[in-house]
């Protein structure tokens, strides 16, 4: 069919943005994607190749260096491994910030996914190299390259529907889909590379170090990335950047870059000081601050850009809560599956790693009836901070449901029913909260600013993957009572989370509309 190309008005307000007919394919009418704007395609594929390469390192990346130097790790304490995996994850996020302060300002979405995404290949092909610098530099290159690529192509899948298009939060989940079927090939990938014998005996018998295996899982996870750039590269025709406005001077230019900057390294500083001993107080300033913007911009009754990102305040500490509780997959759901569950099923031993498939497969699942519920409720689907509030709630269900599973783990390993289960809870919060939060920041996001809005949004990720990473320093696997109480401490904390939630939803849709 056809194209037609016509200027609609962004998620912005303000922004012109290209949308046009749907364009049938085998693969589109498939996916479900057929109905929606050209370009959405093209970004589906990028994303899941780059979510393949990362999901895949993440998958090994605690694994990795907790074990033992005789066997190919590092060889380092879970509280070490824990702090380290959550000043990364919390990296990738963070920089984010001036990821999308660099697109609006200066490189644009697209040119900053090209240049995001090389970054990120070259970071995973420098941990395929075995020896410690290379580890540091390898997290350090992905770590910025990353904060380019996440929060610009999520920008560019916003600026495909205009402001009041039904399709939006159901193109969000659909682009979550494919996020998601990356995230599940990748651990099945890598975690075989890594861990499984059958591989470890191929090497060995090509003359190679068994040893070495978590290597070649991070190379394949660099071949991922590159596959995804050069999908973007041939079909970047197809996609337009957000936000196109008159440049700015350099000198406002530099000057808002030096204020982004300084922030990101300030917001960095807080949260490694804030795992000093004594200066673990530091950690309520992600809280407080939020608070206080929040207070700020609810008060200024004739500005509805203040307004809308008093909103944004209150979607940043419900995410900020979901994912210090969620990202803990990567850390002590990873240590529960490796050193309490039967990782076999029918005589079958598989890698630990693989749990880490559970979730993406749940979600390539249920993500197109998700999609297509909120195609059929229109303008009857729950408000944004509504479904913000259920995805709590399911995330408080999920880590309910391990507090036995902790306790049952006192006699021996513990069925791979338990995190099945808690994986497919965990997977309806996520829907519920995760593509809606990425639509309604490229929605509500004030003129010339979704770059910076998105930017903000992955910060709350950011700093939920450190908390993630310091919780996950605790585990413990000879204590299951005290692991039993952890989850049930972190299922009441979600809970009260989502109870406020609900109650301020009223307020929090006035707010995203910049009313009084």
């Amino acid at each position: 069919m056809p194209s037609r190309k016509g200027e609609q008005v962004s998620a912005n307000g303000v922004a012109a943005s290209i949308v046009s007919e749907p364009r049938s394919s085998w693969f589109g009418v498939g996916l479900g994607l057929s109905s929606h704007p050209r370009g959405l395609s093209a970004l589906y594929f990028t994303e899941l190749w780059e979510r393949f390469s990362y999901y895949g390192m993440r998958a090994l990346l605690v694994l990795f260096m907790v074990a033992p130097v005789t066997e190919g790790g590092l060889g380092f304490a879970t509280p070490n491994a824990g702090s380290i995996y959550g000043t990364y994850a919390m990296a990738v996020y963070l920089l984010a910030l001036p990821g999308g302060f660099i697109a609006d300002r200066l490189l644009g979405a697209k040119r900053s996914v090209l240049f995001g995404g090389a970054t990120i290949a070259c970071g995973h092909y420098a941990l395929a190299w075995p020896s410690p610098s290379t580890f540091y530099l390898g997290l350090a290159l992905i770590a910025i390259g990353t904060g380019l690529f996440k929060p610009n192509i999520s920008a560019l899948v916003g600026g495909l529907y205009s402001k009041d298009d039904t399709r939006r939060d159901a193109g969000f989940s659909l682009f979550y889909m494919g996020i998601n079927i990356g995230a599940f090939l990748a651990p099945l990938v890598t975690g075989f590379l890594a861990q499984s014998s059958m591989f470890k005996g191929w090497l060995a018998a090509a003359g190679f170090d068994p040893r070495m295996s978590w290597h070649w899982g991070f190379g394949a996870a660099g071949v991922g990335m590159t596959i995804a750039m050069v999908l973007f590269y041939l079909n970047r025709d197809e996609l337009k950047d957000p936000d196109v406005a008159a440049p700015e001077s350099t000198s406002s230019v530099v000057r808002q870059g030096i204020l982004v900057s300084v922030g990101s390294l300030a917001l960095l500083a807080i949260a490694l000081a804030s795992d000093v001993e004594g200066f673990h107080w530091l950690r309520w300033l992600f809280v407080v601050l939020p608070l206080l913007g929040i207070a700020y911009g609810a008060t200024r009754q004739n500005d509805p850009d203040a307004r809308r990102m008093a909103a944004v305040g209150v979607f940043f500490i419900a995410a900020m809560i979901f994912w210090a509780v969620f990202e803990q997959a990567g850390t002590t759901l990873s240590l529960f599956a490796d050193a309490l569950t039967r990782n076999e099923v029918l005589g079958f031993s598989f890698p630990s790693a693989w749990f880490q498939s559970a979730n993406p497969i749940f979600v390539i699942l249920l993500a197109p009836i998700v999609a297509a519920l909120w195609i059929k409720l229109g303008k009857l689907q729950p408000s944004s901070p509504v479904k913000f509030g259920l995805g709590l709630t399911f995330l408080a269900a999920a880590f309910l449901l391990m507090v036995p599973a902790a306790t049952y783990a006192a006699d021996g390993r513990v069925s791979p029913l338990w995190l099945l289960g808690l994986y497919l809870l965990f997977t309806i919060g996520e829907l519920m909260l995760s593509p809606v939060g990425l639509s309604t920041m490229t929605r509500i996001a004030p003129p010339r600013m979704s770059g910076q809005v998105l930017g903000i949004w992955f910060l709350a990720t950011a700093f939920g993957n450190k908390l993630a990473g310091d919780i996950g320093g605790a585990f413990t696997a000879s204590d299951p009572d005290a692991l039993a109480l952890s989850f049930l401490a972190q299922a009441a904390l979600v809970a009260v989370a989502a109870a406020l939630m609900f109650a301020v939803a009223p307020t929090v849709k006035r707010l995203s509309e910049g009313e009084s």
